[in-house]
């Protein structure tokens, strides 16, 4: 699967572009200003974008009225499609959010069963009770996600609708080249929805399907039959808890859960998405508290199993808290910056891409300290060894690294491990052993 070996970027459009937060219905060529940032993407080393909610909505993308049709707020179809055309020019492949759970209150057939009630030939697109009433009066009540009634659950286990979203990626695939999904709450969706779609999926080719997932066994959605990849937000807590708290052991055992060399890990030879932030939780940049430790976090994120993927904006330390509502964290630049933290993130896209082992390693640790980590991925016979140091002090660590020399893959310089490696003070290395 080409996402394996990727490394995404994660532009949220609606935000990006500087729409409006609520639909005015008016059309504005606004998202041609993601196919102005793909030399950043490119130069940054990312080679695929999973590109948030794109299509009609009443507000914030996900509560979709037309799954076919761009937001008027981002532009048109045509639009949609010179964006993409010209991502797939600078290398990068392009994922769209899947948004199946639930649908806006304008989508169209839920307004044709506001108007016709049980005599609307959608009536069992939704769940609903004829018997009841909504909070909006509807004359019937449905069920909304997770008590959010401006996002009306559809009914997947229905054939109609499954037939409807299938139809409509087979659409997003011919008219707009894409090359996967994310599939918001993908947790909640039907399991045998989720099998279908996979099963339909692989017949377009290599098509990568990633879910978001929160907590739980993440094999329950991800497998043979369904699900390429999910969110890892398991690893997520741990990657800032590690170092606000000074205490490494945390994203370690983690990782050793997750894919260590013992036969009940849980997710060994999978790629989970890798992140330290997204539209949905506070910025990299505001919740470490020290922001020494901000390329230390990338570090991680790039040299741990699975599919690393920043958010626009983070690349250069934008800051953004949750607190402040959804909004704050989805802004609008008027171009892409770039500073040391650019430059040591782009370093460590460029090693991760170019390392077998980063891509498709094991997960070995080879020393631990409150302060440091030090572990190893190994892939194909090439041997990494990672090594993070989050205290403001040199640190001289000593393990087996079964070799004498080792090129780090991120400054390029040669590393001698003859008797100990200094770790400098907030330094991150990828030695590559001879």
């Amino acid at each position: 699967m080409w996402a394996y070996d990727s490394v995404f970027y994660h532009i949220y459009p609606l935000g990006f572009c500087g729409a409006p937060h609520e639909n005015d219905g008016v059309t504005e060529h606004r998202m041609l200003k993601i196919a102005d940032w793909a030399e950043h993407i490119e130069k940054l080393g990312a080679d695929a974008l999973y590109l948030g909610p794109v299509f009609e909505s009443d507000c914030h993308g996900y509560d979709t009225r037309d799954y076919r049709k761009a937001d008027c707020r981002l532009g048109t179809n045509e639009d949609l499609k010179a964006v993409c055309k010209t991502l797939k020019e600078h290398g990068i492949r392009v994922i769209f959010d899947g948004v199946f759970n639930h649908v806006g209150r304008g989508f169209w057939a839920f307004r044709d069963v506001q108007e016709k009630k049980w005599n609307s030939p959608y009536k069992d697109w939704f769940n609903i009770n004829f018997g009841g009433n909504s909070g909006n009066n509807d004359g019937f009540w449905y069920e909304g996600w997770e008590g959010h009634y401006e996002l009306v659950k559809l009914n997947l286990r229905n054939p109609a609708v499954a037939d409807y979203i299938l139809d409509t990626v087979k659409f997003w695939r011919d008219e707009f080249g894409i090359d996967g999904l994310r599939l918001d709450v993908a947790y909640c969706l039907d399991l045998d929805f989720l099998r279908r779609l996979r099963s339909f999926c692989d017949g377009l080719g290599d098509f990568f399907l990633l879910g978001e997932t929160l907590h739980g066994d993440y094999n329950r959605w991800m497998n043979d039959g369904m699900l390429h990849s999910v969110t890892n937000y398991e690893c997520y807590k741990g990657l800032y808890s590690s170092f606000n708290s000074m205490n490494m052991f945390e994203i370690v055992h983690s990782l050793k859960r997750q894919f260590g060399p013992e036969n009940w890990t849980l997710y060994k030879g999978r790629h989970l998405l890798s992140f330290c932030d997204n539209h949905d939780v506070t910025r990299a940049a505001t919740i470490l508290q020290n922001k020494a430790h901000i390329p230390l976090i990338y570090g991680l994120v790039f040299a741990m199993p699975g599919i690393p993927c920043v958010y626009y904006g983070s690349e250069w330390g934008t800051e953004g808290d949750k607190r402040n509502g959804d909004w704050s964290l989805r802004p609008s630049f008027e171009a892409p910056e770039w500073n040391e933290l650019t430059d040591t993130i782009s370093a460590m896209t460029k090693a991760h891409r170019a390392s077998r082992a980063l891509c498709y390693g094991d997960f070995k640790d080879l020393l631990l300290t409150n302060r440091q980590a030090v572990f190893q991925r190994e892939a194909e016979g090439e041997r990494v060894i990672v090594a993070i140091n989050a205290d403001s002090v040199p640190y001289t660590a000593h393990f087996n690294a079964n070799c004498g020399r080792a090129q780090d893959l991120i400054s390029g310089k040669m590393h001698d491990f003859g008797g100990g490696s200094e770790l400098p003070p907030y330094s991150v290395a990828y030695w590559k052993c001879e």
